[in-house]
């Protein structure tokens, strides 16, 4: 019975997460990152404040950030959810605990990954108390992209899907994957970091920027990560040059992913004979080609909120489809060893 519950509370929070990533990409988007310039409450409140009177506690309790709703609320329903998360690893983390004695409890994943959320909400934090700094603002992204992986390789090794990875004389390509996988951090920390410095809309060109972008770009200022002592980096505090710099190196980053993808495609479709690679060949396919798109429209269209939003999301599912693939292959692995 708990070790049901075990694994239907880690599925669930898997879902739970793709909301508290897309709150957090719509909070940051929208530019309401500092929509409560205080931390866990907002303006001294527990909830969001609505009343007239609340209102005017809060502009007289912040004077220099004065109250608005619209960047208030997304602020708060996010840490609502991302409070809720936490509670639901932890969750998962004491029925490891009683689950201890089971080979199959995963007590030290589940361990690591109560870690990392807690990390993250400190993370949280930070975004509110360093005034959006980047450093901590990509650090945030990719603590919510961690914690995403965990929760995919804890919820495959608690269900152990049945997975047939046994082509004749061509081994798993697992040191390709898992190539392909720092590939896809490397570009999600350029993603945010791009975000990170409102550099999003730095080039409007395709398909890497404008004419003569290399001379104009500033790289040293683009990726230096502290000494801009800025009151607050909200709307970004580097120059232009710099901002291309960051966009045109996250453009060539996602060119760099479509190689290392297309040759993981080749690979996939050399063992395509099995159902299991098969169905990975599809899904990185069809993800592949969304990202892509979504990013041609995030440029074309001036970055429209909501497909900017489904281009974070999106990105996280490839990361989180290639961190499933590799733990599935080292789960058949690990059961023909055991076998033999």
């Amino acid at each position: 019975m708990i070790k049901r519950t075990q694994k239907k509370l880690a599925l669930f929070s898997v879902f739970f997460i793709i909301v508290v990533i897309g709150l957090g990409a719509f909070t940051r988007l929208a530019d309401a990152g500092l929509g409560c310039p205080d931390w866990p409450g907002c303006y001294g409140f527990v909830g969001i404040p609505l009343k007239e009177a609340t209102i005017a506690k809060a502009n007289a309790a912040f004077p220099h950030q004065p109250y608005e709703l619209h960047k208030a609320w997304p602020e708060m329903v996010h840490r609502y959810f991302a409070g809720t998360l936490g509670l639901l690893i932890l969750a998962l983390f004491i029925i490891a605990i009683r689950r201890r004695n089971d080979s199959d409890a995963a007590l030290k994943l589940s361990a690591v990954l109560l870690s990392v959320v807690t990390f993250q909400a400190a993370l949280g934090a930070w975004t509110v108390t360093e005034k959006l700094h980047p450093v901590v603002v990509m650090g945030h992204l990719l603590g919510g992209f961690t914690t995403f992986s965990l929760l995919i390789i804890l919820t495959l090794r608690l269900y152990q899907p049945k997975q047939d990875f046994s082509i004749a004389a061509l081994p798993p390509p697992k040191t390709l994957v898992s190539i392909a996988m720092v590939i896809v951090i490397f570009q999600i920390a350029l993603g945010g970091w791009t975000s990170a410095h409102y550099a999003a809309l730095a080039c409007t060109d395709l398909p890497v920027c404008f004419d003569g972008w290399y001379g104009y770009s500033d790289f040293i200022e683009g990726f230096k990560l502290w000494g801009h002592e800025a009151e607050s980096y909200q709307y970004g505090v580097i120059t232009n040059e710099a901002r291309v710099a960051v966009h045109a190196t996250h453009r060539i980053g996602a060119m760099v992913v479509c190689v290392v993808m297309l040759v993981l495609f080749w690979q996939l479709w050399r063992r395509r004979e099995s159902q299991s690679y098969r169905r990975f060949l599809t899904l990185l396919a069809v993800i592949l080609v969304a990202q892509i798109s979504l990013g041609v429209i995030n440029v074309t269209m001036g970055l429209p909120l909501f497909n900017a939003v489904a281009h974070n999301l999106v990105g996280s599912f490839l990361l989180v489809t290639l961190i499933g693939f590799r733990t599935l292959l080292w789960l058949d692995s690990r059961k023909k060893t055991e076998v033999s």
